[in-house]
């Protein structure tokens, strides 16, 4: 056996057990894939895959625990790789992040400038996707480190933390009734055109959840995942902005004529936690822990190496 052929059985089930996609994405041919799963299943005596036909069908019982062993395997020699990039490389070397768009946007500026100063042979790549997205780029070794609000604490695969508290802010132009309201109310932004996040994104879900609540049913007149957007077509007049307060830290709270004004939403909606993610298990670099303390001044190096050890699974904040 060989890690061709863990790597190709590992791929088959991350693309549905569709040995064409497998083959693509492992930049090989889809017979030579097929060739390599039936070999190791000879040399193993078991079938990992059930077929019907040429095609997979499902992972069998015994390929569940083989998936297992391969999970490890492959973790493993990335961290032997990592592990040799520590000591050879001196501090140089690729930093992924997976993260959300409001994240890299609104966030992150501040410590990956931070961090290429004090790493300048580092490079740094960022990926951005909804927050499944992130965490399946943690998961499968795409990203060392992935940063969102929803999602990630559901995969057991993960190591989360939280990494700091946010709350939204509500967005209109300064002339705007609700503006100059002494207290917001749910009913009073029901009435109104509503521009915020997608579904999917940025704590849209317990804003979902309070009008709900309230048996309330508000007035989406857009959706979308950048922040930048939404206060756009609020300044068009199309309707008032949800957003969360990271990205519209500049704007003023108290009324200013012409402007956008933000004002706080935490005690309608509560508050978000933003999360980071590390795969479990996984040998982290130096320069990744020092990303970890640059997000937030709670994530020490010493939390962060009990969480990966396993005798830490979460904090207050």
């Amino acid at each position: 056996m060989n890690l061709h052929q863990f790597r190709f059985v590992q791929e088959a089930v991350r693309r549905n057990l569709n040995l064409t996609e497998a083959a693509k994405a492992l930049h090989t041919s889809q017979p030579g894939v097929s060739k390599a799963i039936i070999e190791l299943e000879e040399e193993l005596g078991i079938d990992i895959f059930a077929r019907h036909g040429k095609r997979l069908k499902r992972v069998t019982e015994p390929g569940e625990h083989v998936l297992k062993s391969v999970e490890i395997i492959l973790r493993e020699l990335g961290n032997l790789r990592r592990i040799g990039d520590e000591y050879s490389a001196q501090d140089s070397g690729t930093l992924s992040i997976a993260t959300t768009h409001t994240q890299a946007r609104y966030v992150l500026p501040t410590p990956v400038t931070q961090l290429r100063a004090a790493y300048p042979k580092v490079n740094l790549s960022l990926h951005q996707g909804n927050p499944d997205q992130v965490a399946r780029m943690v998961i499968d070794e795409v990203a060392e480190i992935g940063i969102a609000t929803e999602s990630l604490a559901a995969y057991p695969e993960l190591v989360t933390l939280p990494c700091y508290e946010w709350q939204h802010m509500l967005v209109v132009p300064a002339e705007h009734a609700l503006a100059s309201k002494e207290r917001l109310t749910l009913e009073d932004l029901a009435t109104e055109p509503i521009i915020t996040y997608h579904p999917s994104f940025t704590g849209r879900a317990r804003v979902d959840q309070a009008f709900a609540t309230r048996q309330l049913q508000p007035r989406i007149a857009l959706e979308a995942i950048d922040s930048d957007v939404i206060t756009t077509y609020v300044g068009l007049g199309m309707g008032i902005g949800i957003v969360a307060e990271m990205a519209v830290r500049d704007l003023p709270l108290q009324s200013e004529p012409g402007k956008l004004i933000a004002r706080p939403l935490g005690h309608l909606f509560g508050q978000n936690v933003a999360r980071v993610a590390f795969k479990r298990g996984a040998y982290l670099r130096n320069f990744v822990y020092h990303f970890a303390e640059l997000l937030s001044d709670r994530l020490t190096r010493d939390l962060v190496a009990r969480a990966m050890s396993g005798h830490v699974n979460d904090y207050e904040l």
